[in-house]
């Protein structure tokens, strides 16, 4: 059976053990980069590609769990235990969050704490959204690949369709802006070209194209 954690709210969640793990919790935190979007749209690709250069790179939070659930005889699947599923997902995102504020430089997320806080609060109606965003700030820019019906494959780990997947592209491009991120939608280009992409925003790479280009590609 996959690995059951206590599901943390803000208020009952473990007090952070150092000066820099509270303010990071509570503040701001510039280094800490969100990339989200369409599930199929090549995120992880791109992850994987930063991963490459050097960043550090969190994985996706609910493909982890996905992974360990098919693994043993679990029921927190997404498609069995929605509720569960995502309570899972705020979970191992805290967690990974607070492993996180040890790494050094930029740290970028697949999805994490927010997204699986936005499905938890639609299917609820529970503020956790918003708790949560209280209680973690990321950099103010949250990467989203758009829908890319050319490129998207359901597997064991995605077994939800294209139509569900732009459902819940579209409840993030409601909710980021909500809490006052600025959106950058990922132009549909190279693996290469959209790392290039992400880090031109973020200033690191003075040369990058900021803007998306025309050209159509494979992620």
């Amino acid at each position: 059976m996959g690995v059951r954690r206590r599901f943390l709210t803000p208020e009952t969640g473990p007090k952070a053990t150092c000066t820099r793990h509270l303010y990071e919790r509570r503040g701001k935190i510039d280094r800490f980069t969100i990339i989200s979007g369409c599930s199929g749209g090549g995120k992880s690709t791109l992850l994987e590609e930063l991963a490459r250069r050097g960043f550090s790179v969190i994985k996706e939070p609910g493909r982890r769990i996905v992974a360990a659930e098919l693994a043993g005889d679990g029921k927190a699947l997404p498609w069995i235990d929605a509720h569960a599923f995502l309570r899972e997902a705020i979970a191992l995102s805290l967690e990974d969050l607070e492993r996180a504020s040890a790494l050094p430089g930029r740290v970028f997320f697949d999805r994490g704490l927010l997204d699986a806080a936005s499905g938890l609060g639609e299917i609820t109606g529970e503020p956790v959204l918003r708790q949560f965003a209280g209680q973690w700030r990321f950099n103010t820019k949250v990467f989203l690949t758009p829908p890319w019906p050319e490129i998207y494959q359901q597997d064991a780990e995605r077994q939800h369709g294209l139509d569900a997947a732009i459902e819940e592209y579209e409840r993030l491009l409601r909710d980021y802006p909500a809490l006052g991120y600025d959106v950058v939608e990922l132009p549909k280009v190279s693996v290469t070209a959209r790392a290039d992409f992400v880090l031109g925003h973020l200033g690191h790479l003075r040369n990058a194209f900021t803007a998306a280009p025309s050209s159509f590609g494979r992620a």
